[in-house]
C-alpha cells in the first residue's frame, strides 16, 4: 500500500488567474478520486504538475525557468512532469523539448489520470484533444478545497466568444459554455454549510452567462443578473463576489442586482484596456470611450459606494502619444480604486500577433506603463483616505504576511483591511473603524464582532 502511495503522489503548482486557481482545485479532486495523493512537499512528489497562464510571453517564460529548474533537481528520479492549462494548448514545444512528458488543455482535465497511466505504462505521448461540446464539463465534480479557508472561487462559465485580438483565452478555452444555475447553486450551498463566508463567481466574462434549457419545447433562460438573484435570496448570509465583467456585456439589470442585494460585494472590475478610441477598434473591444464612461456613471449613479478595478494595456499595436495621453485622462475623470496594469506583449495564435506590428519600442511602453501606475498609485491612495475615520464591516481572511500579530480581510469594495489580532478568528465577520492607510491597504483596529 505505501508504494502505491509514494508512486502516485502528486504535487500541483498554479499560475495566472483566478480561473487558473479554481481550474487547480478541480484537477486534484479529479485525481484524488482515481486513487492518486496530493503532497505539499515537492520532494516527495513524483507526478509534478504545473497550471499555467499565456495571457503574456513573460508567463511562458517564467515556466520554462521552473520546469528547467525543478528538472536539475530531479534527474534521474523518474519524475512524471506536465503542462496544464493555457500554455499547455499553444506551445507544443514543452514536450518536444521534453522539458515534460505532457500537456492538456483546460477543456480535457478528466483525462489527466489515464494519462499518467499511460506514462507509467511507459507510453511517452502528448495527449491533447479540445472538447468541442457546449455543455459546461466540470459542474459535476466537487472542487477540492483547502482546510482553514473561508473563501473560494466558483467557475460559472468557461470560454470566451469575444475574439480581442491581443487575447489567446479564445483559443486556449474555447468558446464560452455555461454552467447549470442550479448545480452552482448547490455548490454554493455545500460551501456556505462547510463554513465558507464568501464565493467568487468566475469567468473569461461573467457578464455573457446564459443558460438555456428546453423543457416540453419552451426554452428556459437564466442571465447573469438572474444567477446573482438566485444566490443572492437563497443565501442572504454569504458575500458574493464576481470577475471578470466586460463593458460591453455589463447590463442595467446586473447594476440593479448590485443594488439590491446587501450581501453582493460593492465591487466591478471592468477591464478598459485602453482611453483611446482607435485603439479600442484595434483591440476589437466592442464599446467605445463614451460608451465605457457612460457605463461608470450609470454604476455610480445606482450604487454610489461601488469601487471600480480595471485593466489598462500599454504599448499595443500603433499608439501614438495621443492614445496613451487619452488613457491617462480617462484614468483621471474615473479615478480607479486600483488596476492591473501591463505592456502589451505578441500572443502567438491571436489576430494581432498575425495582422498587426508590434511596433511600439520597449522603452516607450516601460515609460508609459510606469506613469500609469504613478497615477494609479495616486488614485488608489485618494480613495483610501476617504476610509479613514469610518467603519468597515470586514470578513477575516487570515494573518497578515507582514505581521503575524495582525488580521487582514476584505471590505465589500475588495479593499484589503488590516488589524490587531486579538482573540478573533478567521470566518468572523467585524467591524473595523479605520486609522490609517497606504495606496494598497486600510488600517484600522476592531469596535465590534458581529459573528
Amino acid at each position: 500500500m505505501l508504494n502505491t502511495i509514494n508512486n502516485n503522489l502528486f504535487y500541483i503548482e498554479t499560475y495566472g488567474c483566478q480561473m487558473n486557481s479554481s481550474d487547480s482545485e478541480i484537477i486534484i479532486s479529479i485525481l484524488l478520486k482515481k486513487g492518486f495523493y496530493l503532497t505539499y512537499n515537492i520532494e516527495k512528489a513524483n507526478i509534478i504538475l504545473l497550471n499555467t497562464c499565456a495571457i503574456r510571453e513573460k508567463a511562458k517564460v517564467t515556466i520554462i525557468n521552473r520546469l528547467q529548474y525543478l528538472k536539475s533537481l530531479t534527474q534521474n528520479k523518474n519524475k512524471i512532469f506536465g503542462i496544464i492549462g493555457c500554455l499547455s494548448k499553444i506551445e507544443n514545444e514543452f514536450v518536444s523539448k521534453k522539458l515534460v512528458d505532457f500537456s492538456i488543455n483546460p477543456n480535457s482535465y478528466k483525462e489527466i489520470p489515464n494519462i499518467i497511466n499511460y506514462i507509467k505504462q511507459g507510453k511517452k505521448i502528448n495527449f491533447y484533444k479540445l472538447n468541442t461540446n457546449k455543455t459546461e464539463n466540470y459542474e459535476n465534480i466537487y472542487p477540492f478545497r483547502q482546510k482553514n479557508k473561508v473563501t473560494a472561487f466558483l467557475s460559472i462559465i468557461r470560454g470566451c466568444n469575444n475574439m480581442c485580438t491581443f487575447c489567446i483565452v479564445p483559443f486556449t478555452r474555447g468558446r464560452e459554455s455555461s454552467r447549470n444555475p442550479y448545480s452552482i447553486l448547490t455548490e454554493c450551498k455545500k460551501l456556505y454549510n462547510n463554513g465558507y463566508k464568501e464565493i467568487t463567481l468566475l469567468g473569461q466574462n461573467v457578464d455573457s452567462y446564459l443558460w438555456i434549457k428546453t423543457y416540453n419545447n419552451h426554452k428556459i433562460h437564466v442571465n447573469f443578473a438572474q444567477l446573482l438573484n438566485l444566490l443572492a435570496t437563497h443565501l442572504p448570509f454569504m458575500r458574493i463576489r464576481f470577475t471578470t465583467s466586460n463593458p460591453h456585456d455589463f447590463s442595467d439589470e446586473i447594476i440593479q442586482s448590485l443594488s439590491r442585494y446587501s450581501n453582493i460585494c460593492k465591487h466591478i472590475h471592468l477591464p478598459v484596456q485602453s482611453g483611446s478610441n482607435k485603439m479600442l477598434k484595434l483591440m476589437n473591444r466592442q464599446y467605445t470611450r463614451e460608451h465605457y464612461i457612460l457605463l461608470i456613471k450609470k454604476i455610480k449613479k445606482i450604487i454610489p459606494e461601488c469601487s471600480i478595478s480595471h485593466d489598462i494595456m500599454t504599448g499595443f499595436c500603433h499608439e501614438n502619444e495621443e492614445d496613451h495621453k487619452s488613457t491617462i485622462s480617462l484614468m483621471n475623470q474615473i479615478k480607479y480604486h486600483y488596476g492591473y496594469m501591463f505592456m502589451y506583449s505578441p500572443r502567438p495564435g491571436t489576430y494581432a500577433y498575425r495582422q498587426l506590428p508590434d511596433n511600439v519600442p520597449y522603452e516607450i511602453k516601460k515609460r508609459r506603463l510606469q506613469e500609469i501606475i504613478t497615477l494609479q498609485k495616486q488614485h488608489s491612495y485618494f480613495h483610501m483616505k476617504q476610509y479613514i475615520g469610518h467603519i468597515q464591516e470586514v470578513l477575516i481572511e487570515g494573518c497578515s504576511k507582514k505581521n503575524n500579530m495582525y488580521l487582514y480581510g476584505k471590505n465589500t469594495q475588495n479593499i484589503t483591511v488590516v488589524f490587531p489580532k486579538k482573540n478573533y478568528k478567521i470566518g468572523n465577520f467585524v467591524y473595523v473603524k479605520i486609522l490609517d492607510c497606504t495606496s494598497a491597504t486600510l488600517i484600522g483596529n476592531i469596535i465590534k464582532y458581529i459573528n
